[in-house]
């Protein structure tokens, strides 16, 4: 594992920053987060894991993310004013970040991939298989969502419960992770304080830019309803969502479920919007199983 950067990627010719795990030769996994986050929010032990079975693991920091381009220049994001309908301030949607991901695939030179997206990264793997299908092998979504705004909203109190400055700190950052996780993180498994603030302060040591989330989120909601795109998708789909999440209520991937023909839906009681490492193998064993499967043509098994 290394870090390494690519230049000139897609259209906007941005830089992404990348990892791979596992071989060369391996089956290629693209591993895309949610908003806000970086590329560590997959842990390494979870992508070595991963490999294990056969996968080429990549996970990398999407546009306004970690060590990837920032978008510093653009307009100052109006989060209000674009769910209100004003989008002036929004200056890229999900088929831009789309068009990022098929980029990074073709300075790898991998002409086709397997998709596993948590979150906003969910629906930029929806994106890349609508609009670039044959660059997609199969789709795996995590706690994620549609964008029909009737479904996998935030529970009525969650962003009130977020709410607050901006970390002006390395030490900040670490204590509003662990308090945002206390909110958003799943209820069956403790909270591991500790790799929390290890991997929050790791984060705010590569970047540390307050708008790029905001950036992400109307971009999100630029982007609009893509449950006309999934009901004429045609590849293999896993959807696996918490009963417990109070980012993206459920009701989002049972949508995905509903709007891709074909797809597997599992449903994990007591997660939340997080990754919690109990969970991992858990994940790990659905995603390389569908993967493996997707290879070899076979039908789907739903767990059991």
């Amino acid at each position: 594992m290394a870090l390494k950067k690519v230049s000139n990627i897609g259209p906007s010719k941005i830089e992404l920053a990348y990892e791979e795990f596992g071989k060369k030769g391996d089956i290629p996994v693209l591993l895309l987060m949610g908003a806000g986050a970086q590329m560590l929010s997959w842990h390494e032990d979870f992508c070595e894991e991963l490999a294990t079975h056969g996968l080429r693991p990549i996970r990398f920091d999407n546009r306004d993310a970690g060590l990837s381009t920032h978008m510093h220049h653009a307009p100052v994001p109006d989060f209000t004013a674009a769910l209100a309908g004003d989008l002036s301030t929004v200056s890229y949607n999900l088929s831009d970040m789309a068009a990022d991901t098929v980029g990074l695939l073709d300075a790898l030179g991998i002409k086709s991939a397997h998709f596993v997206g948590a979150s906003m990264g969910g629906f930029i793997s929806q994106m890349v298989a609508s609009e670039y299908p044959e660059r997609v092998r199969s789709m795996t979504c995590i706690m994620s969502t549609t964008g029909d705004p009737t479904v996998g909203q935030p529970a009525p109190d969650t962003f009130q419960r977020l709410a607050g400055p901006p970390p002006q700190n390395r030490e900040e950052a670490m204590e509003q992770a662990v308090r945002n996780f206390r909110v958003v993180g799943s209820p069956a498994y403790p909270l591991d304080e500790a790799e929390v603030r290890e991997r929050a302060g790791l984060a705010y040591d590569r970047s540390n830019d307050p708008l790029s989330i905001i950036r992400q989120a109307v971009a999100v909601i630029a982007s609009g309803d893509r449950t006309p795109r999934l009901r004429n998708l045609q590849l293999p789909t896993l959807v696996i969502h918490g009963d417990s999440d109070r980012m993206c209520d459920v009701s989002g991937s049972k949508a995905i479920a509903a709007a891709v023909p074909g797809s597997e839906l599992v449903i994990i009681e007591g997660m939340g919007h997080n990754l919690p490492r109990p969970l991992w193998g858990r994940l790990i064993s659905l995603i390389s199983n569908h993967i493996h499967r997707a290879e070899t043509g076979q039908a789907k098994s739903i767990e059991t």
